[in-house]
Parts: structure tokens; sequence; C-alpha cells
């Protein structure tokens, strides 16, 4: 397992909020120590010169290798957290998408592979569970955001 720390300077991330009825589709995220500490949605960073559609679109391509589409607008947030003792800063576009229509049919759970090599786990969570008798929603926040919009 790869130890983690967040970057001195600010991230701009896009990440993709794929839906099956009410539940979304999250990669766990664990602490040093193997412990499941929440969820959050896939996607990445944007590179430089790239449009966040554009990182968004190229994340699932590389993590999942299928071609999404973006229905919505992006719900834009700041995000400012600590881990491990060193805070984090990310400027983050969120939007809805679509998968081809055979993409993980009957599947509960979707491995890959990030692009540091880690295998990770993603799977579709109630959100109606998240932040409560299920795992912690990453970033902080986005819940409630979603749970408004709807």
């Amino acid at each position: 397992m790869t130890v983690w720390r967040p970057s001195p300077h600010i991230k701009v991330k896009a990440l993709g909020l794929h839906w099956r009825g009410d539940d979304l589709l999250a990669v766990e995220v664990y602490d040093d120590d193997g412990q499941l500490t929440g969820v959050r949605p896939l996607g990445g960073g944007v590179e430089f010169g790239e449009t966040w559609q554009q990182a968004l679109i190229r994340e699932f391509r590389e993590e999942l290798h299928i071609d999404i589409r973006i229905t919505g607008s992006p719900m834009v947030m700041e995000n400012i957290y600590v881990h491990h003792g060193q805070t984090g800063h990310e400027a983050l576009f969120l939007a809805d998408v679509q998968f081809p229509d055979d993409a993980f049919a009957g599947l509960d759970e979707v491995k890959f592979l990030e692009d540091n090599g880690n295998e990770c786990t993603a799977r579709w969570f109630p959100l109606a569970d998240l932040d409560g008798p299920g795992p912690s929603l990453f970033p902080a926040g986005i819940r409630s955001r979603l749970v408004a919009r709807a």
C-alpha cells in the first residue's frame, strides 16, 4: 500500500457521479493502516491545459477502460481537509456521467488499478447510507449537496 499525503498546492479535480437508481459508484479510501475510512466518486486531477470535461473522460478511460458521457452541468465545490496532519486543498468539478449500456452490467463491484499501481475497488452505495450507517462520503459535504439537488 502506498502512503499518500496531500500536495502543498491547490489541486483541481474532476469527479464523475455514476448512478444505479439511488446508488452512487464510489471507490473505497483506506488509511495508512489499511482501514476503510470512506469512499469517493471516481475521477482525478485536471492536467495543465486540459478542461475538467477532458480530464473526467480521460480518468474513466485510464481507470475503467470505458468511454463515459457527461450528462449535466458540474457541481463545483472547494474542499479543504486534513489527512494525517497535512492540509489538502482541492477545487472540484463533479458531474453526472453515463456508462456504455453494457459496462459492468450485473457487477456489484469494479476493480481497477490507479496510475501508481494500487488496486482499487469501487461499489455502488445507497446515497442514504453514506455518512450514516455506511462509510463516509468524501469530500465532506458532498452528500448534503447531492441530496439537496435531487
